[in-house]
């Protein structure tokens, strides 16, 4: 999945096929968690897999709208048909307007200099000086908050000194809709995700802060498609998924951990079976987990959906991808 934090992805098998293994697909869900950029609450990614960034939100990996999980259920007998490719393996698409994002607001506020994002986990609390300031528990380790005017603000996220990602945030004349649009910079590649999201206030801003501040409900959602773009391909007992920005993994289906490569929202993936059309995916970042993802394929071998949860905000959020 990159980009939402500002604003604040068992039972033995062995006695199965071995190619009677699934692949996953929601990468374009935590990329795109990041898709609604500062708003970072982990991003994953992948569908978010990076993004659009909005503190608090999850936006399926490319994830970072990006994570998924396989399991089987014991059988005695399995027909040969069976070892054929598995339901995941592909090339799959996130439909942002096929997706059911959280109802849950981002809640921010620049006000006397400061800026504030009491959504975020952990919360931020950091000087509006256009200055780079550090920040801990977030996929950056510094972020820049700069007051363009009464109506805008522009933020930098970096992590070791590299941009991770940009973002403006404009509110409307009346104050009632907030526009963020994020460029984001993939850990391992020289290509750009771009994306835009459009939110309705749910609160009111403080008196005398920002008017970009307040409590905000995230509605429609747009992203590059490089960063809704998600691969899957099985191997025996191992599962392989990579995007065009370069984040992959190889994990077997048991459980354990392994190490991502290419994302900022997660170092880790542990994958499980939980049907013959259904796996979690669990991503963690510096031991701890950030995203549960339940990916699900449908009978036709079409679509699949993919329920991401945020074990930081507690958001919940559905996007639904479909094979190329």
């Amino acid at each position: 999945m990159t980009g939402l934090s500002a604003m604040g992805v068992m039972p033995s098998y062995y006695d199965l096929p071995v190619c009677w293994i699934s692949s996953s697909a929601e990468r374009d869900a935590y990329r795109s968690a990041e898709l609604v950029g500062t708003f970072t609450e982990a991003y994953h990614p992948r569908v978010g897999s990076t993004n659009l960034r909005l503190e608090g939100d999850t936006i399926m990996k490319n994830r970072r709208i990006s994570g998924f999980v396989l399991f089987l259920t014991p059988m005695l007998l399995v027909p040969a048909l069976l070892c054929a490719q598995s339901p995941f393996d592909g090339t799959w698409h996130t439909k942002l307007e096929q997706s059911k994002l959280s109802p849950k607001p981002i809640v921010f506020s620049t006000q006397n200099a400061m800026y504030d994002c009491s959504s975020c986990s952990p919360k931020i609390h950091v000087k509006a000086d256009g200055q780079d300031q550090p920040v801990s528990g977030q996929p950056y380790d510094t972020i820049s908050v700069r007051e363009v005017d009464s109506k805008s603000l522009e933020i930098t996220a970096k992590k070791g000194g590299k941009a991770e990602f940009e973002q403006t945030r404009t509110v409307s004349d009346d104050g009632n809709t907030l526009t963020v649009k994020t460029t984001s910079h993939p850990k391992n590649s020289d290509q750009v995700v771009t994306g835009e999201a459009t939110l309705s206030r749910i609160g009111k801003a403080p008196a005398g802060a920002n008017g970009t501040s307040g409590s905000w409900r995230i509605g429609k959602i747009n992203q590059s498609e490089n960063g809704r773009t998600t691969t899957y391909k099985s191997n025996g007992d191992e599962l392989s998924m990579s995007t065009p920005t370069g984040e992959s993994y190889t994990a077997k289906l048991d459980g354990k951990e392994y190490a991502v490569k290419g994302a900022y929202g997660y170092d880790s993936v542990s994958l499980k079976r939980v049907d013959d059309r259904t796996i979690e995916e669990t991503d963690k970042r510096d031991g701890k987990t950030v995203t549960v993802t339940k990916i699900t394929v449908s009978p036709d071998g079409k679509k699949m959906t993919s329920v991401l949860t945020s074990a930081l905000t507690g958001r919940t959020s559905t996007y639904v991808a479909e094979k190329q």
